[in-house]
């Protein structure tokens, strides 16, 4: 019989975001009808929990000298938050565009002018791997204080050959140099680059897929793309994603941010992992996807991306949610549109501007959002056999969550069964 390593004990709340189906992302009445165990602990072993109960129910013959006890009294202790979108290697900011923003210019028309994506491209190209190393380590230990333990890292601020594998070399690297897993996405399709404006969108890609995609077999289990106005148009977006599943690659798209194109159909059609934005996503089109897909695509949504914009289109996620579609939430976080970490906020703005409730929010930013980045088998939720991350919170309830507007509610991280 195998002493246990750690136990958190004396939990007010514990949100395993156990109870629902194992083989698909929650949806619809799943999406908050998972079990909480009031005045609970969660034993782990090593880098794996092995059991999850009532106080009353722990059995004290597997707690030795050796086992840490952590106090959680009058605290929810739940997963490791999962952030299943954001750009994380870049160089330099926009901050000098943040006025511009205030003065009414659209991000389209920023794009549109050389700034925007653009800007950073350029600022990125500038940057030495060791400065783009040390930025995503700085960002990552931000994301940590904020209860962050798996993060998907997105390229696209390349938009060349060298630099976007420059991009997934770094965020692999910055994974392996602190405790937050980092799962590499590609997205060089982001926008087209000035080396093929003249050519156009489908000359990029044709790039992508002849001298690129090859070298990043076993770097990144995904590629994405942005389909919108100014980016990548459907039927070149299609042509990618089709290609690419044929390289043996898992799809992800951005999409609907803007106007509805209906790439995140197209997406969703080709089996995309996930759908991410969907502001514009109406919901008779989350009701078709989630029907064809059989609920394994997961819309990703990104509340403080409007925010930030100054839009008033949100996702209309409560019809989402209703009509049967998994949804998951992220900050987006990057130079342009979400210069932001704070996932608890986003979980707050979700609540207000997307209809979702405490216990919809927490599962969409932790098992849903595992899911959206293929990690759900390990990590999203409190169950035996997966890895140990999970948060200890300053708060007595779920109720309390989004409620605290701003503030990190973190007191401890626990990552692979280590407080860090």
């Amino acid at each position: 019989m195998l002493p246990y390593t750690l136990v958190i004990e004396h939990a007010a709340q514990v949100l395993t975001l156990a109870g629902g189906p194992t083989a698909r992302p929650l949806a619809g009445t799943n999406l908050h009808d998972w079990t909480i165990i009031e005045q609970g602990y969660v034993a782990c072993q090593g880098d794996k929990i092995v059991a999850v109960g009532h106080m009353a129910d722990l059995d004290l013959a597997h707690i030795t000298p050796e086992t840490r006890l952590l106090d959680a009294s009058g605290c929810v202790v739940m997963p490791g938050l999962v952030e299943c979108h954001t750009h994380l290697v870049f160089g330099g900011n926009r901050a000098h565009e943040f006025e511009r923003k205030l003065r009414g210019e659209s991000y389209l028309d920023i794009l549109a002018s050389g700034g925007g994506i653009l800007s950073t491209v350029r600022a990125t190209r500038a940057a030495t791997e060791m400065e783009l190393l040390e930025n995503a380590l700085h960002h990552l230990e931000g994301f940590r204080r904020y209860g962050i333990t798996t993060l998907e890292a997105k390229s696209g601020y390349g938009l060349d050959r060298d630099t976007e594998l420059r991009l997934v070399r770094v965020a692999r690297a910055a994974g392996r140099q602190q405790p937050v897993r980092v799962v590499p996405t590609f997205l060089g399709a982001h926008v087209v680059p000035p080396e093929f404006k003249e050519a156009g969108p489908r000359a990029y890609v044709d790039f992508i897929l002849r001298e690129v995609l090859s070298d990043l077999k076993g770097e990144a289990a995904f590629v994405d793309i942005f389909c919108e106005q100014g980016a990548f148009p459907l039927e070149v977006a299609r042509y990618f994603l089709e290609q690419a599943h044929k390289m043996g690659f898992s799809l992800k798209i951005h999409a609907e941010q803007l106007h509805d194109l209906g790439g995140c159909e197209m997406a969703a059609a080709l089996g995309a992992t996930s759908i991410d934005h969907c502001d514009y996503l109406t919901p008779a089109a989350a009701a078709r996807i989630a029907q064809q897909t059989q609920g394994q695509t997961v819309a990703v949504l990104l509340p403080l991306v409007p925010l930030f914009l100054r839009q008033e289109k949100y996702a209309p996620a409560r019809e989402f949610i209703n009509n049967g579609l998994p949804v998951a939430l992220s900050t987006d976080f990057n130079p342009g549109s979400c210069p932001s970490k704070n996932l608890w906020l986003a979980l707050s703005v979700a609540c207000l501007k997307m209809g979702f409730t405490p216990k919809e929010a927490v599962a969409a930013a932790t098992l849903n959002a595992a899911w959206a980045i293929g990690h759900a088998a390990d990590c999203g939720s409190l169950e035996p056999g997966k890895r140990a991350d999970l948060l200890v919170l300053n708060v007595g309830s779920v109720a309390e969550i989004p409620y605290w507007l701003g503030e990190n509610p973190v007191r401890d991280v626990v990552i692979a069964g280590e407080r860090v």
